[in-house]
């Protein structure tokens, strides 16, 4: 079937449009007003230079429950070190450019683009976009971020200088999401190392459905001050 052409309105077509890989519709912009209606629909932007924006709701759909999450034993020791710090939306920017910049297995390339960059930086500005940090000594060593509506979390990229750094930061964000109620983190597209964690897959159609529920909670909308012990 043909891939949807967006219009200038932030309207989408519904996610079981989407092509058998998960590719949805293709142009559009990232303003601010289209990104939250792509989430909040279940689809959000993949592309790369100089491709133009594409838009995917995968089937099936990677999540993870709060609960779920797996503390490795090697995991368990670095947080009982007390080798890192974290915090939230300290460094929201500085994440976001070293997810950027962080080399993925068999990708030569990245798929956050300045534009990228740029759009999401204005959503946390606007508090719909949050980055949870780790540190080493003052350095930032590991982070991630994404997007919260309603009680869901939507994971963007995550990266680490050092290790296990990032899987702190994400071990911190369920301890956030099981003390707010958040019904689950979207991971968006499978792969082994979020499987690892706890991750699992759901058909599309359930996962709509926990997010129209997810979406009846108001959002955590702004800065979020959060310390952690």
């Amino acid at each position: 079937m043909p891939i949807y052409q967006l219009p200038e309105v932030p309207i989408f077509p519904h996610p079981s449009e989407a092509e058998p890989e998960g590719l949805l519709a293709v142009g559009g912009d990232l303003s601010p007003q289209r990104l939250i209606a792509a989430y909040a629909s279940g689809i959000f932007p993949w592309y790369s230079h100089p491709d133009p924006i594409l838009w995917w709701s995968p089937d099936p759909r990677l999540v993870l429950f709060p609960e779920k999450f797996k503390v490795s034993k090697s995991l368990k020791q670095t947080l009982n070190s007390g080798r890192y710090q974290v915090t939230v939306d300290k460094a929201f920017p500085q994440v976001i450019e070293n997810c950027r910049k962080a080399l993925r297995a068999g990708q030569p390339g990245t798929w956050i683009t300045q534009e990228i960059k740029k759009a999401y930086i204005q959503l946390h500005d606007l508090g719909f976009a949050h980055s949870i940090e780790t540190w080493h000594e003052q350095e930032l060593v590991g982070g991630l971020y994404g997007i919260s509506l309603g009680n869901t979390f939507f994971g963007e990229s995550m990266f680490h200088k050092k290790t296990d750094a990032s899987k702190v930061a994400f071990y911190h964000l369920t301890l956030l999401a099981l003390e707010w109620d958040f019904r689950f983190i979207d991971c968006q597209v499978t792969n082994p190392h979020l499987l690892s964690l706890g991750a699992e897959e759901i058909p599309r159609n359930d996962f709509l459905d926990l997010l129209h529920a997810a979406l009846q909670s108001e959002t955590r909308k702004g800065k979020w001050k959060i310390e952690f012990q």
